[in-house]
C-alpha cells in the first residue's frame, strides 16, 4: 500500500470542520475535482469528475468531530482514508491520511505523488470553504503547538 498523509491547522472550530468535510452531497460547490456526488445508500457517496471519472466511498468508521474512515475503489486503485480532527487553541489540527493499492502495475510509481497533489488541494480548498480563513502564509501547519 502507498500512504501519504497531511496535517494542518485550521481556524476554525472542529464542529465547523467537520461539518464542511464530511456533508459528501455539497462537495460539488467547494471542491474543483467533484463535478456531483451520488449517494446510493447511508454512509455510501460516488463522486464524479468532470470528465466522468467516478469513485465509490463507503464510511468505516464514524466518530463525530474526532475520526472518520472511508473505503474508496475506482477503476485505479482501492484504499481508505483516515480524517482525524483535533481542537487546538488555533482552531482545528486535521490529519489526513490515504492509503492505497494502485490496480495497475504501471501506476505504482505515480500514485505517491498523485495523492500528495489531491491532498494539497482538498486543504486549499476546504480553507476556503471556511469562513475568513487566513492566507496560507499566516498557516503553520504541521509543525503548530497543538
Amino acid at each position: 500500500m502507498i500512504r501519504s498523509t497531511i496535517e494542518e491547522v485550521l481556524f476554525a472550530p472542529p464542529e465547523q470542520v467537520w461539518q464542511i468535510v464530511t456533508e459528501t452531497a455539497r462537495y460539488p460547490a467547494w471542491r474543483s475535482d467533484v463535478s456531483r456526488v451520488e449517494a446510493p445508500g447511508p454512509g455510501q457517496w460516488i463522486e464524479h469528475t468532470a470528465d466522468g471519472f467516478s469513485t465509490a466511498f463507503a464510511t468505516a468508521v464514524w466518530e463525530p468531530c474526532r475520526r472518520w474512515e472511508f473505503d474508496l475503489e475506482n477503476a485505479n486503485l482501492t484504499g481508505r482514508w483516515t480524517g482525524l480532527f483535533f481542537p487546538c487553541a488555533e482552531g482545528t489540527r486535521v490529519r489526513f491520511t490515504e492509503q492505497v493499492q494502485p490496480k495497475k502495475w504501471f501506476l505504482r510509481p505515480l500514485v505517491g505523488g498523485y495523492l500528495k497533489k489531491q491532498q494539497a488541494r482538498f486543504l486549499r480548498e476546504l480553507r476556503q470553504a471556511l469562513p475568513e480563513q487566513p492566507s496560507s502564509e499566516n498557516s503553520r501547519g504541521g509543525d503548530a503547538p497543538c
